[in-house]
Formats: structure tokens, sequence, C-alpha cells
């Protein structure tokens, strides 16, 4: 049989642009803005994960055009040889001191410091025990590694339990779990899980790629919002949301980053972010450190939107963070209200199985400090028209 015969019975995607429902790829025309062009359009963004808003701050364009002059545009190599820099070493150290751990590790992509980290940690005879909803960065490391992979309902500390009972006693176990999921917003229930960890004697990494900026002190994170710092091993962030960059880290004991950082075939083998990426992550983290207006801000956006949503009558699940889904349930209406919304002026992810459980398709809107009460007023019409039109809301 010809490899690419999948590829040609693969008709979902041209059936949906045929119909004018496809709402992935979408060309933006613009820089990521609470604004952004869209087919010469002028469109709201609440599609974004730029939290704090940062990708349009002058500092943080200005840091990378700074790095760019003084470093070129690439490393030209893997951290393991040529490709670190002293502004790696600097970002490293100032993540750390942020996240209050020993040591940290920068990696090109967050998927990569899921998918090495993981992969490095969890040898043939240990175990890793995830959340159904972690992210697929989480998986695939999981699938990467040697180990045994065991997952649990999500949230639900009764099948953490049992999942730990399950795992060998006398084997390596790694919890691994979102802090703040990303498809509907709610936050991992840390102070539940690191008692289970602690009672049978598993280490606990913690994705916070959903809430560095948003939960913690100075938004450093999921175990800094609970006050579980010392509690969780490994904590783990990206740079394409908050920080307004690309990349990923890990900040752990000093001990386990210098292991990871000499046997991670995903950090070994990738070449280095680049120079204006890890500027524009620097000038970030000041003004996170800075400016806690910013996240003021974006949480009192949050908590308007959640009342303002339920007011309307829309389903908008346990949501407790700036990530609000508006939960449908049926595919095809989630595709059509998606592009009733983009013809209104407002741009949203639609999200469907597998990201999200079947029956479960959900529009997913976020949002950021930098959004005006006026723009939001404009989208809480959009969706009360829409939802209205299409029989989602009374």
């Amino acid at each position: 049989m010809d490899i690419f015969e999948k590829c040609r019975k693969f008709t979902q995607a041209a059936q949906a642009r045929a119909a004018g429902f496809y709402p992935y790829f979408t060309p933006i025309e613009s820089q990521q803005d609470t604004e952004v062009i869209i087919n010469g359009r002028k469109v709201i963004m609440i599609g974004s994960n730029n939290y704090l808003g940062l990708t349009t701050h002058p500092k943080v364009k200005e840091a990378a055009a700074q790095a760019l002059r003084k470093y070129g545009t690439s490393c030209t190599g893997s951290r393991f040889l040529n490709g670190t820099i002293s502004l790696h070493v600097e970002l490293e150290e100032r993540l750390a001191r942020f996240t209050g751990k020993e040591a940290a590790l920068v990696f090109s992509t967050g998927f990569l410091a899921n998918l090495g980290t993981i992969s490095a940690l969890v040898g043939r005879h240990d175990t890793v025990i995830i959340d159904y909803d972690d992210h697929a960065s989480i998986v695939d490391g999981c699938q990467l590694c040697l180990g045994k992979t065991i997952r649990f309902r999500h949230n639900d500390m009764t099948a953490l339990r049992r999942a730990l009972e399950k795992a060998d006693q006398k084997r390596g176990k790694l919890v691994v779990v979102d802090g703040v999921f990303s498809m509907e917003g709610d936050i991992a229930p840390l102070p539940e899980i690191t008692a289970l960890c602690k009672e049978f004697g598993a280490r606990l990494m913690v994705d916070d790629a959903h809430s560095i900026g948003v939960l913690g002190k100075n938004g450093s994170g999921t175990a800094s919002h609970f006050g579980l710092t010392n509690e969780v091993d490994i904590i783990m962030g990206t740079f394409s949301k908050s920080f307004a960059s690309l990349g990923g880290f890990i900040a752990a004991n000093a001990e386990v980053i210098d292991y990871i950082k000499h046997v991670s075939r995903a950090l070994i083998f990738s070449a280095s972010m680049t120079p204006a990426s890890i500027a524009a992550c620097l000038a970030s983290l000041d003004i996170m450190e800075n400016e806690p207006e910013r996240r003021e801000r974006l949480w009192q956006i949050t908590r308007r939107m959640h009342r303002e949503y339920r007011s309307l009558g829309f389903d908008i699940g346990n949501t407790q963070t700036p990530i609000i889904p508006i939960i449908i349930g049926d595919d095809i209406k989630v595709f059509v209200f998606w592009k009733r919304l983009l013809e209104e002026g407002v741009f949203v992810n639609p999200v469907r199985s597998p990201a999200v459980p079947a029956g479960r398709a959900l529009l997913r809107t976020s949002y950021m400090a930098t959004h005006t009460d006026e723009q939001l007023d404009r989208v809480l019409e959009a969706f009360e028209k829409v939802g209205k039109e299409l029989g989602v809301i009374p």
C-alpha cells in the first residue's frame, strides 16, 4: 500500500474550505494586538495568549531590535555546542529567581521543553502519571519516554490516588499536570496534588504555560499562587504567551537541571532560541516584575467577562482564569458561530475533539490586559447577537 493513501483519503479540510467554514491557519496581516487585520479588515482579537499585551510593548520590541543588531539573527547551533550566548545564561538565572528555584534551562519551544524533560527523566522502569486534559506536548513526551504512562480523570483526586497506587512503588514516579488548563481555563488543585505526591513519593512537574504572567507573585505561576513553590519539583513555562516571544523553559533543583541539560535529546539536537527572542523575554520579565497594574487590569477584565457571559446565559464551564470557553457541544454549530463572529468583527478560536472531549466543542476566548472596555462591549454585543441567532442562548 502507498503510504500517501491516507493523505488522499483525508478530505475533511477540503470539504470545510469548500463550505466556507474552515477556521484554521487564518493569515493575520498585522501585529498581534487587541485588534488585528484579517483579509484587510480590522477585527477584535480574543483568541490570543498575549495575556499581558506585551507583544507590542515598546520596551520589548526595542530589546529584540538591540539584540538583533548585536548578535545577529541566529545562534546557528544547539545550546549544547555553539548555540549558547550570554543572553541565554542571563535569562536562565533570572527565571530561576523568578520561579523560586535553584536553576532554569531554556528550550527552543515550550513543546520541546515538555518533550525533552519528560523523555529525559522517565526511564524504562519508571511511571509518568498525567491528567487527561494535559497539553499535547506532555502526552507526546510520555509517548517518547520509555516508561509506563497512566492517565487520570481531569482534576479528580480520587482518580489520581488510584493511579499512584497502581504505579510500582519501588520505581520512580513523575506526576505532570497543567497549572492552568489551556482549553477550559480551570486551575489544577495543587494543594491536593502535592499532598498525594508526598504520600506516594512521587515527583511533581507543573506546566505553567498559561499561568506565568497571570497567577502568583509577579505572575510567577501556579505554585506561587498556592504558596507551594517548594512542593513543586519542576516548573515549566513557555515564552509565546505572557513573555511575548518564542521558546520554553523548566526550573528545578540545580542537579535536575544539570542532568536534563546533558541528557535531553530535544535540547541537545535542537537549534537554540534566537537572540531577539531571548531579549524579548528578558524585557517582558522586567515588565512583569515592575508593572503589577497590568496583571491587575487583566483580572479586572477576567472577572467582568466571567460575569457578563454567565449573565447572557452562556455555559463557560469551570474557568477561573482569563481563558473563558463558550461551551456549545456541537462541532458544526461551533464553526458556524465562529464564522458569524468573524463577520461581526470578533476573532475567536473554535475547538473540537480531540482537543476537547467529544460532544464538548467550544469557542476558546482569552483576554489581554490591554483590551479596552469599548472593545469588550463590542465583543459582548456580538456574542449576544450571534448566540440568540443560533439558539445557543435564550
